[in-house]
């Protein structure tokens, strides 16, 4: 009798043991797929699709619309001595060096610009409605911020009418780890 009741003991122990242990590895499961896709966009470097100008070749980077909301192009570039060494960045400083041109030849501004901040680095940046022949997007974002004399522009290209909406996403591209290695080497930090 003892040696039966030694048995279910035991075997009460190994499958509650089991059930344990299969209750960890449930509740430390994966998540779904869909749980693990990137929360923040995804950039990938493309060429730079620009003749060269007195500015020099810049870079380009890619947002899909999965990521992003809509496709976003952003053409960053360095403008050394270009900014006069000013303390603040307005609208017609936006308008004047940012490379909206490139991309458009006719440009409307959706309303001012707003102050912006990417690293260390203060700037602006201002929404516009894009037209005219040969334009390659609807609208774009021109962004521009400083370090000392040097100023560096990003111009965020995209088929949407509200730019503004993928601002954030920019932003916090233009913050990260591979634009911050591209700027110390350019302005030379």
């Amino acid at each position: 009798m003892r040696r039966i009741a030694l048995i279910v003991a035991a075997a009460v122990l190994a499958t509650g043991g089991a059930l344990g242990a299969a209750s960890l590895f449930v509740n430390h499961a994966p998540a779904p797929h869909t749980a693990l896709v990137a929360s923040k966009p995804v950039w990938t470097e493309t060429a730079w699709p620009f003749p060269v100008d007195p500015w020099g070749k810049g870079k380009a980077f890619r947002c899909r619309a999965d990521h992003c909301g809509t496709e976003v192009v952003l053409y960053l570039r360095a403008k050394i001595g270009f900014c006069g060494c000013v303390t603040t960045i307005d609208d017609d400083d936006v308008d004047r060096v940012g490379d909206v041109d490139l991309i458009a030849a006719e440009r409307t501004s959706l309303g001012p610009g707003r102050f912006i901040e990417v690293r260390w680095m203060k700037g602006r940046s201002r929404s516009y409605a894009l037209g005219g022949r040969g334009a390659t997007a609807k609208s774009a974002l021109a962004m521009a911020f400083h370090e000392r004399c040097d100023m560096i522009v990003a111009t965020a290209a995209m088929g949407v009418d509200q730019p503004a909406r993928q601002e954030r996403a920019v932003i916090e591209f233009l913050n990260s780890d591979v634009v911050l290695r591209w700027a110390e080497v350019t302005l030379g930090l």
